[in-house]
């Protein structure tokens, strides 16, 4: 068997369970807190549901796209080195996509449990400075 196709074998199975691994877990864990900051149930599990999907988008399609990095391989060591190398850099992007996930929601809820400022008063108006009229472009 060609070492280029258990490579890419390897790193999909990888890839792809620990992508819904994670999705699953953030699903899971991100109910209560979702319903917490929204306090509504079915908004909170249509968000969730709608940030689930965004993440296996991204998590997925990034993983797909590392597929494109290549070296050469000439043993089974060479398989191994490239199938770690390229599952760290989907953990680095599912890493990233959690803490996005984590950073929005956390604006969303400080946004939700704050009132609305008051808008600031708008400024006095401003008075044109007295100049004696000479009929030219005062600039």
């Amino acid at each position: 068997m060609d070492l280029r196709l258990v490579e890419y074998l390897a790193y999909l199975s990888i890839g792809v369970a620990l992508t819904l691994y994670v999705g699953q877990v953030l699903y899971r864990s991100g109910a209560a807190f979702l319903v917490d900051a929204l306090h509504d149930r079915e908004l909170a599990d249509s968000t969730n549901r709608l940030l689930v999907v965004g993440f296996y988008l991204v998590g997925l399609g990034g993983g797909a796209l590392l597929l494109s990095v290549d070296g050469p391989l000439a043993s089974a060591a060479d398989v191994v080195k490239a199938v770690v190398i390229r599952s760290g850099m989907l953990f680095l992007v599912l890493g990233g996509l959690h803490l996005v996930n984590l950073l929005a929601l956390r604006r969303m809820r400080r946004g939700l449990q704050q009132p609305a400022a008051p808008l600031p008063a708008p400024p006095p108006p401003m008075s044109a400075p007295s100049r004696p009229a000479t009929g030219r472009f005062p600039y």
